[in-house]
């Protein structure tokens, strides 16, 4: 059984509204409710643009079937998460806007721009923009 495609990220924040606001304003993502048990104050799932509630924002407190120390930070071996983007230059606008913290990198022989920017809860993030 062949995995077809990434489904979502989860991230757990101390701060779901400031997590929410992040990936609104950085990459447009929009806001939905999680179905129950979550609620409104335990979890927000961002949709893309086609749809796809590609991350779960959980609170410390969100019931969950695997538990485990979930203090925000650095996650163990995973290093990044990668999202493929449209839209370089409005998308480091407003990460200036933002004032983040970011490092950019180009790899010419394949068309690929990307930029490196942490979240609020220290999770990098690597956008990928191809023949943007």
């Amino acid at each position: 059984m062949p995995v077809e495609a990434l489904d979502h990220i989860n991230i757990v924040t101390r701060d779901l509204d400031r997590a929410e606001g992040f990936y609104r304003d950085l990459l447009s993502l929009e806001r939905r409710d999680a179905p129950p048990p979550l609620t409104h104050a335990t979890a927000r799932w961002m949709y893309d643009a086609g749809g796809r509630a590609v991350l779960h924002l959980n609170s410390l407190d969100a019931p969950r079937h695997v538990d485990r120390d979930m203090a925000p930070g650095p996650t163990g071996a995973l290093h990044h998460v990668a999202l493929r983007c449209t839209g370089h230059d409005d998308i480091l606008a407003r990460i200036e806007a933002m004032g983040l913290d970011h490092h950019r990198n180009h790899i010419a022989a394949i068309g690929l721009r990307q930029i490196f920017v942490a979240d609020p809860d220290q999770v990098l993030l690597e956008l990928n923009f191809f023949g943007d």
